[in-house]
């Protein structure tokens, strides 16, 4: 069966051709997607400042949770946090006690505000050895008032902001790697943690030994590549996304290739129905023909998914290097290159190749010889009522789901959930394409044929081939569908929260981006200032969920912002207590229990809850909790003063304090450009498929052209003919992926924004449209060439 299925592949290579093509890139982006969920997984970041140090003793770069579960059970869940736990600095000495140990190193850091360099990380020059770091010219920093860098020439002086206020230093040393030292007891006096440390490098005792010494004081030790984790704090969150982001992307692009490859290989069959008719006519029996389909689509698989999956290996490097470059994950992160995920890809694929092809030549092998016969010569007139029950079902399932998006109001939830019902819309499209394609004809079809005689050969045409219309329907409508749910998902969180970003900040000015307590201190005391509310931007953790928080100072808060509070007030903002935003399922008197950004469990009273959380975050909390438990306590700054002008409040600032505009004070979440390159991998994929279909469409009605210019057709009254064709479909596609996407889209705002109407760019739902348009006419017109490139007198018999 192997050797008639071989020989069958290599005497009909253009019917298989289209699910080459599908798996080739199927195999590709999932291969890609496990790369990323394998570096997730398995991923470690090398030290840099740690390397010197063979044990390094840190906060717990993770905060830790007990999640209660039925009958008395309990889970124990752990969670990357976003800022350092510091440690006791005593646990030097006690670490110094310990047998073997020749050296024992303390380090703090601190933030600092750079001109030209914005934000970054400094530290006391005890810390020196860690790396360890040599000075090129001059000495260490001792005096207060003294720095070592390494993009600065003795001498300069250097101002900059910390969060104590704005300092000038002296650059006394020029160090031999990028990094940032003062004086110890500067860094000390800046870090605004007395009697903390940052970590702790060790020197000759063994891990177990640390381990055993620091004991119950809540520090971790680590070794090897482990030390990355705590000198890179943001490397577990970015571990974490890249599993997230690799599972979500994979996850969609299998559902995106089943569709296509059973797209593909329906067609292909549909091809091929005389071939099987006759096979059946001469006692194949369904059990022979299914085998050899199937064998058919191993054989495929098996030669299209070896040539992706090293594709893949490429796509997920480039894939990579996109992350990195957009900050998305540490540079010396690297991309683990395994056996895995092309393995996985492969078999993936290829089985899901052989189940297509069972599923589609399912209806033509159980006819009887002379039934199969008669389909053969005229398409069914009805759809199989298995196949209706199927469409039934994943439109309710669509349906459902849009009723379940509209109750979800978070990221982690609503993000798989949207382009799930998107798919099984566009699912039962698939199913129920003929009948779709004849009641669109039928609406189409009277406008068609007014347009003369090509116009009622396309209209007959579209009429009679309704099965092949609807194969080409599919891929079309999946394009725009998905092309629109995914993209504009995005700009209706971005464009909700940015209008309650501007409609929410009421101050005058807003400062930034990274301004210190007592300069907010000095603006205060202007005179004509009526109120100033710093803002800090952080993080936190619940047992279930994160939360985005800011941190603001209470006093004067609704003359600088308008949270349009539902329940409760914001006047009762204080130390143990905060404000929520609508959606998660808090009220006032409700207690909320989290993490903070460095671990800190906290438990806080709600006393308001308030609608624009997507501009201003999931709680409000007071700054001094979220500036004591953050890396960087330096935010924004509201300033409401309307008889101050700008420049009397420019002189006022120190430099590195700019204004900016309302939507950057709130915090509003923009799209990153990873989060389009995620979506267009998927949406590049859905365009291949559609491509790829439309070209097998075209190129299995190569007879039928080639007839048409035997009886007296022109060139292009076939070209125009092909043409109206294909914008027919296009139009009914666009349509029903239109639809779709509105509905998606419309219980995707209502369940995170509060409104029904979603966020659509009318030049980005333009661009979609007239995207696919071209490529579906692209994909029509091209591949008819070759059929038509022969005069009628050069046409012989086997090319109709």
């Amino acid at each position: 069966m192997f050797s008639f299925a071989l020989s069958t592949l290599r005497y009909r290579r253009a019917a298989f051709a289209g699910a080459f093509v599908a798996l080739f890139f199927a195999s590709a982006l999932v291969t890609a997607c496990g790369m990323v969920m394998d570096t997730g997984l398995r991923g470690t970041v090398e030290p840099v400042r740690y390397a010197g140090a063979p044990v390094v003793v840190a906060g717990d770069p993770q905060s830790h949770f007990v999640k209660q579960k039925k009958k008395g059970k309990t889970k124990r869940k752990s969670k990357p946090n976003t800022a350092r736990a510091w440690i006791p600095a005593d646990l030097a000495d006690r670490l110094r006690r310990v047998d073997g140990v020749r050296g024992v190193v303390t380090e703090v850091s601190f933030p600092l505000v750079m001109p030209g360099a914005g934000q970054v990380e400094a530290h006391g020059w005890e810390s020196a050895p860690l790396t360890p770091v040599t000075l090129r010219q001059g000495r260490a920093p001792a005096a207060p008032d003294e720095i070592a860098l390494s993009t600065r020439r003795l001498g300069e002086r250097v101002p900059v902001l910390t969060s104590q206020g704005p300092r000038t230093y002296r650059v006394v040393g020029v160090t031999g790697k990028d990094v940032v030292f003062v004086a110890t007891a500067e860094a000390r006096r800046l870090a605004g943690h007395p009697g903390r440390v940052t970590a702790i490098g060790v020197w000759g005792a063994s891990a177990r030994d640390v381990t055993k010494a620091v004991a119950g004081s809540g520090a971790t030790v680590h070794t090897g590549d482990d030390r990355g984790r705590v000198e890179f704090l943001g490397s577990d969150a970015a571990r974490t996304t890249l599993v997230s982001m690799g599972g979500a992307l994979g996850g969609t692009s299998l559902i995106v290739a089943l569709l296509a490859v059973v797209g593909t290989f329906g067609l292909a069959i549909q091809q091929r129905e005389r071939e099987l008719a006759m096979l059946r006519a001469v006692a194949a029996t369904p059990r022979q023909l299914r085998r050899m389909i199937g064998r058919e689509a191993l054989l495929v698989g098996v030669a299209a998914t070896v040539p992706g999956a090293p594709a893949g290996l490429l796509l997920g490097g480039w894939l990579h290097g996109r992350m990195v470059a957009g900050d998305v994950i540490p540079a010396n992160l690297p991309l683990v290159t395994g056996p895995f995920p092309p393995l996985v890809a492969v078999v993936v694929t290829v089985l899901a190749a052989w189940l297509a092809a069972r599923v589609s030549a399912r209806r033509v092998t159980r006819l009887r010889p002379v039934e199969a016969l008669g389909e053969a010569a005229l398409s069914p007139p009805r759809v199989p009522a298995l196949r209706l029950l199927a469409g039934a079902a994943t439109l309710a399932g669509g349906v459902v789901l849009t009723f379940v998006l509209r109750s979800v109001h978070s990221d982690a939830a609503a993000g798989p959930l949207t382009p799930l019902t998107a798919l099984l819309f566009a699912t039962s499209v698939a199913l129920l394409g003929p009948p779709l394609a004849r009641a669109a004809v039928a609406v189409l079809g009277p406008p068609l044929r007014l347009s003369g005689g090509v116009g009622e050969l396309a209209a007959a045409n579209l009429r009679t081939g309704a099965r092949r219309m609807a194969a080409v329907i599919s891929p079309l409508t999946l394009m725009v569908a998905l092309s629109g749910t995914l993209l504009f998902a995005q700009t209706t969180l971005d464009g909700a929260a940015e209008t309650q970003a501007e409609d929410g900040t009421v101050a005058d000015y807003v400062l930034g981006p990274a301004v210190p307590a007592p300069v907010a201190e000095s603006i205060r005391r202007m005179p004509e200032v009526r109120a100033v509310t710093q803002v800090l931007r952080s993080r936190v953790r619940a047992v279930n969920t994160p939360y985005s928080v800011q941190g603001v100072t209470p006093d004067g808060l609704t003359r600088t912002m308008d949270l349009d509070v539902r329940q409760g007030s914001l006047d009762r903002l204080g130390p143990g207590t905060a404000a929520a935003r609508e959606g998660l399922g808090l009220k006032v008197g409700d207690t909320v229990s989290f993490a903070m950004a460095d671990g800190t469990k906290v438990t806080q009273r709600v006393v308001a809850v308030y609608r624009r959380g997507l501009g201003f975050g999931d709680l409000t909390l007071p700054y001094d909790l979220v500036a004591a438990h953050t890396d960087a306590p330096m935010g924004t700054l509201l300033v409401a003063a309307p008889g101050v002008s700008q420049d009397t409040l420019r002189r006022a600032v120190p430099p590195g304090v700019t204004l900016l505009g309302h939507n950057e004070a709130a915090g509003v979440r923009p799209g990153t450009a990873i989060n389009y390159l995620a979506l267009g991998l998927i949406v590049a994929f859905a365009a291949i498929t559609m491509v790829n279909t439309l070209a097998m469409a075209v190129a299995g009605r190569s007879r039928e052209l080639a007839l048409l210019r035997l009886s007296g057709a022109t060139r292009r009254q076939v070209l125009r003919m092909l043409r109206l064709e294909t914008l027919t479909i296009a139009l009914i596609a666009t349509a029903l992926g239109a639809l779709i996407a509105s509905l998606t889209l419309t219980a995707y705002s209502t369940g995170m924004t509060g409104s029904p109407t979603p966020h659509v760019p009318p030049l980005g739902a333009l661009a979609i449209i007239a995207t696919t348009t071209l490529l579906a006419l692209l994909a029509t017109t091209l591949p008819a060439r070759s059929p038509l490139r022969a005069t009628p007198p050069h046409l012989t018999t086997t090319d109709i």
